[in-house]
C-alpha cells in the first residue's frame, strides 16, 4: 500500500467547542471546509497531514468519547507552546517534562477528551541526528 496523505478524522460531540478549541486555544489553521450545521467539517493543517472534525450526520447516535486516541503534536518550543495553551486557559494534564526516552512531552485534553501529547525532540536526541 503506497500512502500519499494522511487525515485524522474526529466526530466531536459539541462541533462549536471543538471548532474554538483547535483554532483558538491550539492554533490550528484551517485547510478547508464544507457543508453547513449540522453537516459541516473543517480540516486542519497539521504538520505532514490533516486533521478533520465532522458533525455527526442528522439521525446518526451521538459519538462515545474516544478511547485509546492520541494526537502526537510536535512542536518546535514546548515552553512557548505551554504558555500559548495557558494564555487560551487550556488545561495542562501533563506539564512538560523529559521523559525517558529522551523527548519533552506535555499534553492537554480537547473538549471530548482526546489527549494531545505536544512534544519537543531536543537537539541532542537522536531522532535529530542521521546514524
Amino acid at each position: 500500500m503506497h500512502v500519499v496523505a494522511a487525515r485524522v478524522l474526529l466526530r466531536p460531540a459539541d462541533m462549536d467547542a471543538a471548532i474554538a478549541f483547535y483554532e483558538q486555544a491550539v492554533g490550528l489553521v484551517r485547510f478547508r471546509e464544507w457543508g453547513e450545521p449540522p453537516n459541516r467539517g473543517v480540516v486542519y493543517f497539521l504538520g505532514g497531514g490533516y486533521l478533520e472534525l465532522g458533525e455527526t450526520p442528522a439521525g446518526d447516535p451521538r459519538p462515545e468519547r474516544p478511547r485509546g486516541v492520541r494526537l502526537w503534536l510536535q512542536v518546535p518550543d514546548i515552553g512557548a507552546a505551554r504558555a500559548e495553551l495557558a494564555r487560551a486557559d487550556v488545561a495542562i494534564g501533563a506539564e512538560p517534562e523529559r521523559k525517558p526516552w529522551g523527548l519533552l512531552e506535555m499534553s492537554v485534553l480537547d473538549p471530548d477528551g482526546v489527549e494531545l501529547v505536544i512534544i519537543e525532540i531536543p537537539l541532542d536526541h537522536p531522532l535529530r541526528r542521521r546514524s
